[in-house]
């Protein structure tokens, strides 16, 4: 693999990274997104630091033969306790609980990325190997057990990764599963990475010669590995953002016919006509709402009582449930009222017998189940009107 084979994804994940920065500054709190960032920030500076030209060049600013070595090893431990701890953070739970993990790993892997440093001034590595350092220095005494350290905590985070994510599968459906179930195909060519890596060194150790394995193979598995997993991290989180939005169009559309009927009755309907083209999903939900508890907010005074009984009363006669048979009385209610307002625009029944002054249901109306009444233009169209007094008996 040559330089744009690192940096491309190094790139991905900054652009990544930059997107998320400004839900962070407004949720520092948030330890979930603080996991998410945390492991964006340090999948980027994996693969920058371990494009060989920047360890070239690291090693010629710091003036230390090798020193990207260890700073490469310690970004791959960050790397790993980042991942751990998103999915620790993801999942949940009490989160005392879910702090007492996450400082575990992270105390754990600070120790790690400290003993990296410590076994590599320990050891002499007075060549530079930009490509294979792991085979090159495999018998080299603390060099060797810095190499055989990292590789173990790479093991350690792909084994329990998947480990973690396979009881959690367990327990979930849909795009969460699914999410998952790539994360640890991700991670299993991680572990495969480290595997391919300790082939070629205990390789070495036996006068053998798998260089191959751990200059070619193991970075190739590394890319795949942090590819797929980084699909399997978003893949949940933009399925369920496109099914929510998803469901908030189909309810918009679904509240259409209940909105026509209240809309011109709203106050100030006239500055409004629906939604506007940039408007979000929920947004336009949310006005489309309004404006239907504006409209039957200014229906209140004409709701009568009577009507909503008999309408109920026919409704569970004809063999509705319950909830049904709720939504055809409150939608036979408000074609009455709407009737009875536009016969009375004044007001001027207000007062007449049979209308209660709190005609509606306890409760919240279920605005969907009496649009789709209302859809159905002949169930509402039979819904008794209202008959106004003779002016005569009006006072």
């Amino acid at each position: 693999m040559q330089g744009p084979s690192y940096y491309i994804p190094a790139a991905a994940m900054a652009a990544a990274l930059a997107f998320k920065v400004p839900s962070l500054v407004r949720a520092w709190r948030d330890p979930l997104l603080r996991a998410v960032c945390a492991l964006l920030a340090m999948a980027g500076l994996v693969f920058f630091f371990a494009a060989p030209p920047t360890i070239a060049e690291v090693n010629r600013l710091t003036g230390i033969t090798n020193f990207s070595a260890p700073l490469v090893y310690a970004l791959l431990s960050g790397f790993s306790a980042c991942c751990l701890v998103l999915i620790v953070n993801w999942r949940g739970g009490p989160p005392e609980r879910t702090r007492r993990i996450s400082r575990r790993w992270i105390a754990g892997y600070s120790v790690h990325m400290v003993l990296l440093v410590v076994l590599f001034l320990l050891g002499d590595a007075p060549v530079e190997r930009l490509r294979d350092l792991d085979t090159y220095y495999a018998t080299t005494p603390y060099i060797r057990e810095m190499i055989v350290l990292y590789l173990a905590g790479v093991t350690v985070a792909g084994v329990t990764m998947n480990y973690l994510c396979w009881r959690w599968a367990l327990q979930v459906h849909g795009w969460l599963r699914i999410g998952l179930l790539i994360i640890m195909v991700g991670y299993t060519f991680n572990t495969a990475y480290a595997a391919a890596k300790f082939a070629a060194v205990f390789a070495r150790w036996a006068g053998g010669n798998w260089d191959g394995l751990s200059t070619n193979v193991a970075p190739i598995l590394a890319s795949l590995g942090a590819q797929v997993s980084a699909v399997g991290f978003c893949l949940p989180l933009v399925c369920q953002r496109l099914t929510d939005t998803w469901q908030i169009w189909s309810t918009y559309r679904q509240l259409g016919p209940l909105w026509s009927v209240l809309h011109p009755i709203a106050p100030g309907h006239a500055r409004a006509s629906g939604f506007l083209w940039w408007w979000s999903a929920e947004l336009s939900l949310t006005r489309r709402e309004s404006d239907i508890h504006d409209g039957l907010l200014a229906l209140h005074p004409y709701f009568d009582q009577h009507t909503h009984a008999r309408a109920l009363a026919e409704a569970s006669a004809n063999g509705a449930d319950a909830a049904q048979a709720q939504a055809v009385a409150d939608a036979a209610m408000v074609t009455a009222a709407v009737r009875a307002r536009v016969a009375d625009p004044e007001g001027a029944i207000l007062d007449s017998p049979g209308t209660a002054e709190s005609a509606t249901t306890e409760g919240a109306r279920d605005l969907v189940r009496i649009s789709a009444v209302l859809r159905e233009a002949p169930v509402v169209a039979t819904a008794p009107g209202r008959a106004a007094r003779p002016e005569s008996e009006v006072r």
